[in-house]
């Protein structure tokens, strides 16, 4: 399995990005997909979850109403729209294939993660 996350950048306050995640090796459409981040100095923590279908998605509560997860299993990749950003939002966002729907087991596999930093 292979995990391609890009999208990160320098953004400031209120602003928008899009972290998008390329995978391969597997059967994209069957596997749950999420997003983690982890901050300097932090522990990596769950971000948006989506099942394989795309019917079930969740979101941790500081980013619920602000971001969404979406996925798209033709071309493979699952994307993660963040809007209204804050500096508490800059961390190295990761994609993650794999776990169970609630992320109570996280993902097997990671991609190499992606740079968001937004300024105050």
């Amino acid at each position: 399995v292979q995990l391609q996350a890009s999208g990160g950048g320098l953004v400031q306050t209120g602003g928008s990005l899009r972290a998008s995640c390329a995978a391969s090796g597997h059967t994209f459409s069957s596997m749950n997909m999420a997003w983690y981040r982890q901050a300097p100095g932090k522990d990596r923590e769950f971000v948006a979850a989506i099942t394989g279908s795309g019917q079930n998605i969740r979101y941790a509560d500081s980013v619920k109403g602000r971001f969404t997860i979406s996925r798209d299993n033709a071309k493979n990749t699952v994307s993660l729209q963040m809007n209204s950003l804050k500096p508490d939002d800059t961390a190295v966002y990761y994609c993650g294939m794999g776990g169970t729907p609630d992320q109570t087991l996280p993902p097997r596999w990671w991609g190499q993660g992606t740079l968001v930093t937004v300024s105050s």
